[in-house]
Order: C-alpha cells, then sequence, then structure tokens
C-alpha cells in the first residue's frame, strides 16, 4: 500500500471509530445503545431517534432515513467502543460509492427494469430503492447487520417500494439474480478476498454484476470494465475530502 493509500485507510478508519461513538453513546431523551440481538421495532426506533429523512446529493429521488449534518461529533475512545461492542453504522449513510451506483442505476433503467435484483453488501439500500423505483420484477438487499436490515425496510416504506431484506452473509449462495450491485465494498483486504471470488462466479453465470468504487486500496487490478464515471460529494464526517470521483464497474472475468 502507498504512503496515500495508507493515509486514506487511517482516515476512513478514524471516521468510522468517531461514527461508532456519534450513535452508540447514551444520549439522554433517545433509545439506549444498541446490543444485539435487538428486535425489528427496537431497531426501527433507534434509527428513527437517530437519524432523519433526506436525500442523497447524486441522487434526490431516492430518500433515506440517514445522519444529517446537526448530529454531535465527539472525539471516540478505543475503550468506549470496546465497551458497547457495536458494529459501525454503515447504513446511517449513502456513501460516496452507493450514491454513484444509484445514480447510474436511476440513469439507465433498462438495467434493473423487469429484472431480480440483488444490492449486496447494501448499507442503507439505496441502489436497491432506485431498482425497486425503476420497475424491478424483485429486489433483495443483503446486510450482515441487523440494523441495517432494519433501516432497509423503513427505507423501502419511505419511498413507497417493496424490497426484500435478506439478513446475514449470503456469500456462496447459488445465482438467482439478472443483476447484483455492490457499492464501495473494497475498503478492506479481507472483505476483498472473502468478496471477489463469488461475485466473479456470478458474473460468469450470466449476471451483471456492477461494482463503484471511489478509489479504495483494495479494489481488484483486473476483471473490471469501467462503464461510468462522475463526481460525486460527499461529508468531510466520512471522508477526507469534499467530493470524490466514483468509478462504475462491470465485472467482465
Amino acid at each position: 500500500m502507498t504512503e496515500g493509500e495508507t493515509g486514506e485507510a487511517w482516515t476512513l478508519s478514524l471516521c468510522l471509530c468517531v461514527l461508532w461513538f456519534i450513535f452508540f453513546f447514551d444520549w439522554p431523551g433517545v433509545p439506549a445503545p444498541y446490543d444485539a440481538p435487538m428486535s425489528p421495532d427496537s431497531a426501527a426506533a433507534f434509527i428513527r431517534a437517530h437519524t432523519a429523512p433526506a436525500a442523497p446529493p447524486a441522487c434526490p429521488e431516492v430518500r433515506l432515513w440517514m445522519a444529517t449534518a446537526a448530529t454531535p461529533l465527539w472525539e471516540a475512545t478505543e475503550a468506549f467502543l470496546d465497551r458497547n461492542n457495536v458494529p459501525p453504522p454503515y447504513w446511517a449513510f449513502c456513501w460516496a460509492g452507493g450514491q454513484a451506483l444509484t445514480r447510474y442505476l436511476l440513469d439507465h433503467p433498462e438495467l434493473s427494469a423487469g429484472k431480480r435484483v440483488l444490492d449486496f453488501a447494501a448499507g442503507c439500500g439505496a441502489s436497491a430503492m432506485a431498482a425497486a423505483l425503476n420497475g424491478a420484477a424483485t429486489v433483495e438487499a443483503a446486510e450482515i447487520d441487523p440494523v441495517a436490515i432494519a433501516a432497509i425496510a423503513l427505507n423501502a416504506d419511505l419511498n413507497g417500494v417493496v424490497v426484500g431484506a435478506v439478513a446475514g452473509d449470503i456469500v456462496g449462495c447459488a445465482n438467482r439474480w439478472d443483476v447484483v450491485v455492490a457499492g464501495d465494498v473494497c475498503y478492506e483486504r479481507p472483505m476483498t478476498e472473502h468478496i471477489w471470488p463469488w461475485l466473479k462466479r456470478l458474473a460468469a453465470e450470466g449476471a451483471t454484476v456492477l461494482m463503484a468504487d471511489p478509489g479504495r486500496a483494495y479494489l481488484p487490478k483486473h476483471g473490471l470494465l469501467e462503464v461510468a464515471r462522475m463526481t460525486v460529494a460527499t461529508s468531510l464526517d466520512l471522508e477526507d475530502r469534499s467530493e470524490r470521483e466514483v468509478v462504475v464497474y462491470r465485472i467482465v472475468g
């Protein structure tokens, strides 16, 4: 990894630590921090207490329950994170890769209309919402975080669409989709090594597999065809800059 990539990875890790603290500090007047297992109703209440409906800059057609700029930022400490044993709230933000992928789907409705679509590692499920709005036959959004599963359900209600939220690690599952989309999933080496062989297999079996990446260090160097490139506004609370260039790829081999 180059010096620049190391700095970017450190910045992203620090941002995630801060996000951890934002969402799981015991703030007066809001539901207590969650600790798995959490019921769907409790998760939904937690999301509503910590987020508000908003539209990502690159895809205003989609509305999501997201953290707002009014959320206070505090310095996270390792002891606090360890004590609460909670995952970072990826689901509370529409990251640059997710925004670009959602924009691409909205601009090319023929890719998902009438198709069986999977939004993999969906986070807030923005791309799933876009596929559903485009008239996909079925849409699934897969996530390992149970709170993200609740967020996807709330976001589907917010957009008036039907999205099936799939809980758990589905890597290795047999292909049942025409289109698979994954936004900003190559931010760590173990993640890339885990998902890449499966995504390649889905593509080899006939699925259209799209990935959107904002320049993460562990994006594979081969087997990707660029299909779009765009600049996406992002928050300094999440990234080390106010905008990122994101490339949308199709897996080709």
